[in-house]
This record gives C-alpha cells, sequence and structure tokens, in this order.
C-alpha cells in the first residue's frame, strides 16, 4: 500500500473508513459518504472535460518533447503531478477506478461488464441537478452498448456499465461541440484505440490532442472550466506511474509532488462540487494545492 503524506482534510475518519471498507467488500453496493458543498474552498470549474490515455508512463511523456511536444507544452500550462500512479493493471479497472472508486472487483478486460446502480461520477453529478457526458471516438450511435466498433472499445467507457447513468449521456465524440459553454459540468473524452497511445504511437496521439482538445484547453482558462489528461495506467515499468495534467481557470502552473492515484482525481471532481464520495474515493485525499 503507498502511504499518502499530504494532510488530511476535514472528512470524517470513521465515516472514509467504513465507506472504504463497504467498497472492497461489496464493489456493487454504491454506497456514498455525503460531502457538503462548503467541503472545498476551489471555486467549481463551470466545465471539467477529462481525457484518458493509454499505456505509457511518466517518462515516456514528460520530457519527451520530440514525440510528446503539445502533452508537454500542457504541462508547462498547468499543474503537472510528478507522484500521480495507476492503482493496478490492466486498463479497464483503472477506468472503472477513475469514474466509481472500485474496480468492480475486475482483474481484466472484460464485456460486457454491469455495476448495476453503484454510485459513480455520473450518477452523483445528476442526482445534484448537474450534467454528465461520456464522448468515446467511433462509438457508432449514442448509447450503443457494442463492446467493440473498429478502433472504439467499450472497456474504455465505463459508464455504460452503470444502470443509474442514462445511455443518452454516451455519446460519439464527433458530439463534442464546438461551443464549449454548451458542455455538460463534467466529461470524460475517450479516444479510440489508434488515438489513445495503445495501438497507435505517442506522437499519434499528442497530434490527436493538439487537433482536437487544443482549443478547449485555451477556452477553458479564460471561462473558469478545467482540463485534466490522465493515463489508465503504465507499462509495467514505473510502478504504475503516470503523467496526470490539471490546465485551467485557477490552476497553478508548476511541478507538483503529490502522492496521486485514479481515486484521487475522482474525489478532487467530487469535491470541487460537493458532491459525495463513491467507493475508495471516501479515504482518498483530494487534489487542492494545485488550484489558486
Amino acid at each position: 500500500m503507498r502511504l499518502k503524506l499530504r494532510p488530511a482534510l476535514p472528512f470524517a475518519a470513521a465515516a472514509a473508513a467504513a465507506a472504504f471498507v463497504a467498497a472492497a467488500l461489496y464493489p456493487h453496493a454504491g454506497s456514498v459518504t455525503p460531502v457538503g458543498p462548503a467541503a472545498s474552498a476551489v471555486a467549481a470549474p463551470a466545465h471539467v472535460v477529462v481525457v484518458m490515455e493509454e499505456n505509457h508512463s511518466y517518462s515516456d511523456i514528460i520530457g519527451n518533447t520530440a514525440q510528446a511536444p503539445y502533452i508537454n507544452s500542457l504541462a508547462s500550462q498547468g499543474a503537472s503531478l510528478t507522484s500521480s500512479f495507476g492503482v493496478t493493471h490492466p486498463s479497464e479497472p483503472n477506468y472503472m477506478a477513475l469514474f466509481s472508486g472500485s474496480t468492480d472487483g475486475l482483474t481484466a478486460d472484460s464485456c460486457p461488464v454491469s455495476a448495476g446502480s453503484a454510485a459513480n461520477l455520473g450518477s452523483e453529478l445528476l442526482a445534484a441537478g448537474k450534467t454528465f457526458k461520456g464522448y468515446s471516438e467511433g462509438l457508432p450511435s449514442t448509447g450503443s452498448t457494442t463492446c467493440t466498433s473498429g478502433s472504439y472499445a467499450r472497456k474504455h467507457a465505463p459508464w455504460i456499465n452503470f444502470s443509474n447513468v442514462p445511455t443518452s449521456d454516451s455519446l460519439p465524440f464527433s458530439s463534442f461541440p464546438s461551443d464549449y459553454s454548451k458542455l455538460p459540468t463534467v466529461s470524460f473524452v475517450i479516444p479510440n484505440l489508434d488515438d489513445d497511445m495503445h495501438d497507435g504511437t505517442i506522437n499519434q496521439a499528442d497530434s490527436w490532442l493538439n487537433d482536437n482538445i487544443s482549443s478547449y484547453a485555451t477556452w477553458a482558462k479564460a471561462n473558469n472550466s478545467l482540463l485534466i489528461v490522465t493515463w489508465d495506467e503504465d507499462d509495467y515499468t514505473e510502478s504504475n506511474q503516470i503523467p496526470t495534467l490539471f490546465v485551467g481557470a485557477g490552476v497553478k502552473t508548476g511541478q507538483f509532488s503529490d502522492s496521486a492515484d485514479h481515486y484521487d482525481v475522482l474525489a478532487t471532481l467530487e469535491q470541487l462540487y460537493g458532491l459525495g464520495k463513491a467507493g475508495a474515493s471516501a479515504s482518498a485525499t483530494p487534489i487542492t494545492d494545485i488550484f489558486n
């Protein structure tokens, strides 16, 4: 177990421990630890876009300006976490961890997966009167539950596994709005297997991000919004250390040594919007020192 040395934030320790144990023993239980809106001193972003990349370690990307010039440019524009980690291998349980605070007991990439009505970021946002959408490149149609279609892979779209997130919230990336003010509160963007570094090259994914996300990154800074770019897991070379970048309004610029994983990123999003804490995010530490 990785010990986190950052100061604990004011969450109820007993409730957090109970929620963690419940999530570990009963991954479908859907328990949520309540957190009031006043728990965060950071202003909630109008919009957050989370982009997931694949299977590369921190040192594969950060500093690799030859193959990933745009990503390194993003790193210089915002907060780059130097001690960020996936929670396990392979890919799918990491996506589930980031979205729902639980790997759902997965030890392999599987399809279909049914997580029932377990609490997750999408259901929490909807219950709070906010909005969520998942945009997947290559998804054949809105709400499709197919496992694969060309270079699209359902294993990278965790929201489709939950009955409490409407299938209408799962859209092709072609539906991503050009008017960013029309984005939902939180969006996940999933490039296809060729453009997320899984099957394609680092440079191919870097170019895709530059072509499709750079204008949002620029817009976010001036419009109280946030971009998060992270990876599911490393390539088994660096103890699952991955790049994680935060860029946008109110984000400090520089490298931050916070020891963080997918549960911490989920807890950060939940705290920003005053949501409950799903699964293991209840015992995670929100990342707050990167914000002004």
